[in-house]
């Protein structure tokens, strides 16, 4: 072997590691980052190509994380502040809208399967419904 087939092997080499290094990195950074209602954008959708926006519906709260190379980011939105919930149906995929009521922008979630979206809003009201009726701590449990 000569010099230079000796370098193009360990430059193949050093380069397969470093996609299988980044590969694996962003499937971690792909799993839900909480146990229960965890729903996560599919990757065909803008925004979501490396790492996909998730979304968890509590008894108490709606939060959207989006994770980041290093970090993430994250909001929460309490039952009580939730004004109401879109959705938006495309040919395959469907945008969820989530507006407040203290005026700040919506929580707003590209790209989930329609079945998801609709169960997003499903459980929301499920859960406002709950809280206005004192009853948060038995909603996790009526499944």
């Amino acid at each position: 072997m000569t010099g230079e087939n000796v370098w193009l092997w360990w430059t193949l080499g050093a380069a397969s590691i470093v996609v299988l290094v980044i590969g694996v990195w962003v499937w971690l950074k792909g799993q839900p980052f909480m146990q229960g209602d965890v729903f996560r954008a599919s990757r065909l959708s803008r925004g979501n190509r490396l790492f996909s926006t998730q979304v968890a519906i509590t008894p108490t709260s709606v939060v959207q994380y989006t994770p980041r190379w290093i970090g993430r980011r994250e909001e929460t939105i309490h039952m009580a502040h939730i004004a109401s919930v879109k959705i938006e149906t495309g040919a395959m995929l469907s945008n969820v809208l989530i507006e407040t009521s203290g005026g700040s922008d919506p929580i707003v979630c590209h790209g989930h399967r329609k079945r998801d979206a609709v169960r997003i809003k499903e459980l929301i009201e499920r859960y406002q419904t709950d809280y206005y009726r004192g009853s948060v701590g038995r909603a996790s449990t009526d499944r």
